[in-house]
């Protein structure tokens, strides 16, 4: 089924401006949140991020907000730059 589709937190009936959350919805505000601590715990702006890890700025800032989810390829790539991030930083200098 779609993720869309599912809700994971359903409207709050008492407030009119409260909406679903579909679960996809929720996995991309996971997922931005989980991109925006990494560079919190960096030091790093959004725009030092995505000139540090060749990663277009755009995409940071939808990551962030949730509007969409990193494929799953950067996913993966993230999931490097949280282990080793002075590393791939290096790696991607001396490319």
């Amino acid at each position: 089924m779609n993720k869309e589709a599912i809700i994971a937190i359903p409207a709050d009936p008492t407030d009119r401006d409260d909406g679903a959350v579909s679960a996809g919805g929720l996995e991309r505000g996971l997922v931005g949140r989980r991109i925006r601590k990494l560079r919190t715990r960096l030091g790093l702006s959004q725009v030092e991020f995505a000139e540090r890890y060749a990663i277009p700025l755009a995409n940071i800032r939808r990551y962030e907000i949730g509007r969409t989810l990193p494929p799953a390829a950067v996913r993966a790539y993230l999931r490097v730059i949280e282990a080793e991030p002075e590393h791939v930083a290096q790696l991607l200098q001396a490319a």
